[in-house]
């Protein structure tokens, strides 16, 4: 059976895009263009994953609140935002109400379908038993590569999968100095200077929630970032 994928975005012609675009790669997919109407049909049956905007017609953050409704309605459901909007406050927002990842609207229609993929496997390896060689373990860290899970202290870290993966290409290598472009070939993404930079900032407050004396990821100012143990 086909993975179902629902879209919710309040612009036709860009729901109509991504929609065939999800299509040609053999999904079905479902479309909807505010919260009520998804939400409606969620009711019924919820998607295999949703990919959702925040702003919704008449709802400025009916994306926050459809976000929130879901995770009600499943903690394993993936859920994507695909937005305009680029603030770090919406992206921590978004991630802390419980999504998997949060997009911008920039980046490129293979890059969302190899992100959309990404998710749908890590969703399979949840459903499998973890395997001893994809474990990293480093001090107070523990990565499951297969089910693309952090732990710190034996709590888990709600990393997008953008900084799980620079996660794991900084522990798995500790005191190897990684630059920019060998994090962006290890998250699969394009990103600049900057955002590999708000990306670090992020990760280090997560992880400092849960030990405010966390200090691993260290800055090798011209070269990079490596984590220390």
């Amino acid at each position: 059976m086909k993975k179902q994928i629902a879209i919710v975005e309040d612009e036709a012609a860009i729901r109509d895009n991504y929609a065939a675009a999800f299509a040609r790669e053999g999904y079905a997919v479902r479309t909807f263009p505010n919260r009520r109407e998804a939400m409606t049909a969620f009711a019924t049956r919820l998607p295999d994953l949703a990919v959702i905007d925040i702003s919704l017609e008449d709802e400025p953050e009916g994306g926050f609140d459809l976000c929130r409704e879901l995770r009600n309605l499943s903690a394993e459901l993936p859920i994507i935002f695909l937005t305009a909007r680029d603030s770090e406050l919406d992206a921590v927002s978004g991630l802390r109400l419980g999504a998997d990842d949060f997009l911008t609207k920039d980046l490129s229609i293979g890059h969302l379908i190899a992100r959309v993929n990404a998710l749908f496997r890590r969703v399979d390896a949840l459903r499998r038993p973890a395997q001893d060689q994809q474990i990293v373990r480093r001090g107070a860290l523990t990565i499951d590569a297969e089910r693309m899970s952090v732990q710190w202290q034996g709590q888990v870290v709600l990393l997008s999968l953008t900084e799980f993966w620079i996660v794991h290409a900084l522990a798995k290598h500790p005191g190897h100095v990684k630059n920019r472009q060998q994090l962006m070939d290890a998250a699969n993404v394009v990103l600049d200077d900057n955002t590999i930079t708000s990306h670090v900032k992020r990760i280090r407050r997560k992880f400092q929630l849960i030990d405010a004396s966390c200090d691993t990821i260290q800055t090798v100012y011209g070269m990079g970032y490596r984590w220390v143990e």
